[in-house]
């Protein structure tokens, strides 16, 4: 090792015996030292020459620069131990599922988005089939919580509904990421899943900040018949966003007098709190027709002369609706 750093012109012996042996002075093996410690935290040897020989020679960018190699190195070995942990948690039983593992999370992770819809509708098949390996379902929740594609975004969501246990307490753990746009795929995905556990984390979501996490348990879980839906559906009609779907969803919730008569006093109550002429207000009309029982019937008697020309026309129009209706009826 000495003689190859004497090669490179990193340390020189002070002098020599007379039997030809190297001496080195106490500053030289200072210097063995420094070639050393310097070595060790990654350096290269002419980037040890460097650092020892040049007297201007500035530290901070080549250890902004180790930082930097050390933290990529950190992240592949970090991606290696999860691709092998994937692996391991699959229990393949030999090579071939082992491999056959390897390049469905290969696919998953492609660039092009074919490849990972295919992978996405073959892990929903390895999960349904006893002849074949599934992918862990870590996999499939990462992929779908990083999927931008809607049409791989579908296949993903349909994998996950299809892998069993795992999944809802993953996705869960996504709706308190930062990021937006993790927020809503994890609540996407938990709305299409079946069981208790993810109607638990929806029901969980009706009351996060994130006006869009809110939303889609909302239509989720009042699709299911969970009056807790109610608020959240009409936050919906308030913001215009998936407002048909809301609408429809409170007129089936609206199956009993206690329940319908709840949903028209919800209605109503935004109504009155409502920028006057804001859109909204028309669609909150709109959804009292959908809902039986005399609450909605009152209010909408109401807003039959509502300061707002169209919501004032919508109501009148939806009660002589409504009116016919109970004719018919009897």
């Amino acid at each position: 090792m000495l003689r190859h750093y004497e090669s490179l012109g990193l340390v020189r012996p002070s002098g020599r015996t007379g039997s030809g042996y190297r001496e080195y002075s106490e500053e030289d093996i200072r210097r063995i030292f420094h070639i050393e410690s310097l070595r060790a935290l990654g350096l290269s040897l002419s980037e040890v020459k460097r650092a020892l020989d040049d007297a201007g020679f500035t530290p901070s960018a080549i250890v902004d620069d180790l930082i930097r190699r050390t933290c990529e190195r950190i992240a592949a070995e970090t991606e290696l131990l999860t691709r092998l942990r994937r692996i391991h948690a699959a229990d393949p039983a030999g090579w071939e599922d082992a491999l056959q593992v390897v390049t469905l999370l290969q696919a998953l992770g492609s660039k092009s988005a074919d490849a990972r819809q295919r992978a996405a509708l073959a892990s929903a098949s390895s999960a349904s089939s006893a002849d074949e390996v599934p992918v862990p379902v870590e996999a499939l929740v990462e992929a779908a919580l990083g999927e931008s594609d809607p049409h791989v975004a579908g296949a993903l969501r349909w994998a996950l509904a299809r892998s069993g246990d795992g999944a809802p307490a993953l996705l869960a753990e996504g709706i308190g990421s930062p990021v937006a746009a993790v927020r809503e795929r994890a609540v996407r995905s938990l709305a299409v899943m079946p069981g208790g556990e993810a109607a638990g984390h929806l029901r969980d979501a009706l009351t996060h900040p994130d006006p869009v996490v809110r939303g889609h348990p909302a239509l989720a879980i009042g699709a299911r018949g969970d009056t807790d839906a109610v608020p959240g559906l009409v936050d919906l009609l308030m913001e215009g966003r998936n407002d048909t779907d809301a609408a429809d969803t409170l007129s089936a919730l609206a199956g009993d007098t206690a329940t319908a008569d709840r949903i028209a006093h919800r209605l109503v109550e935004r109504l009155a709190r409502s920028t006057p002429r804001a859109p909204a207000r028309g669609r909150l009309t709109q959804a009292l027709a959908g809902v039986p029982g005399t609450r909605a019937s009152q209010a909408l008697a109401e807003l039959s002369h509502d300061a707002d020309r169209a919501v004032a026309l919508t109501a009148t129009y939806l009660l002589h609706l409504r009116e016919a209706h109970l004719r018919d009826a009897r």
